[in-house]
């Protein structure tokens, strides 16, 4: 997987799928445990593309590098790599990137039968509650985050 830039918009850097070359990467047939060790014995080598794990609908799909701190609640830290599909309905509880205000941002979805509210995952930000005839955008809807460990 691979992406090229494709605009800066207010501090988010927007990134399109580089259609070039599929990468096929091995991977393992067993998971890899988080508490004990398991045996490693049993790998066989399977391959799996980056692109089709994490890419639907590849015309909608962007990435954006996160800015800020309003969402390590949600695992979303700063530089960390969003995929974005645009074709995705928005819906309550999910993670969104909007245009509101003049300003991207992500935030998780808050959507009431009045209102819609963007919530942070950060104790120290506050909810926006979007007020009535905004001109609110929901951008895309986060997918996937890729992120160093």
């Amino acid at each position: 997987m691979s992406s090229k830039k494709v605009g800066e918009i207010n501090a988010l850097t927007f990134f399109t799928l580089d259609e070039g070359k599929n990468i096929n990467i091995p991977i393992s047939n067993n998971t890899v445990s988080a508490g004990f060790p398991s045996p490693a014995e049993d790998f066989k080598e399977k391959r799996i593309s980056l692109d089709t794990s994490l890419i639907q609908n590849k015309e909608a799909t962007f990435f954006a590098r996160v800015s800020g701190k309003s969402m390590i609640g949600a695992g979303l830290d700063d530089g960390d790599l969003l995929v974005i599909d645009r074709s995705l309905e928005a819906e309550n509880g999910k993670i969104a990137v909007c245009f509101f205000d003049g300003e991207f941002t992500v935030k998780r979805l808050q959507m009431e039968k009045d209102s819609i509210t963007l919530m942070p995952e950060n104790e120290k930000y506050k909810p926006i509650t979007v007020p009535k005839g905004s001109d609110l955008l929901i951008w895309g809807i986060v997918t996937y985050v890729i992120k160093a460990v």
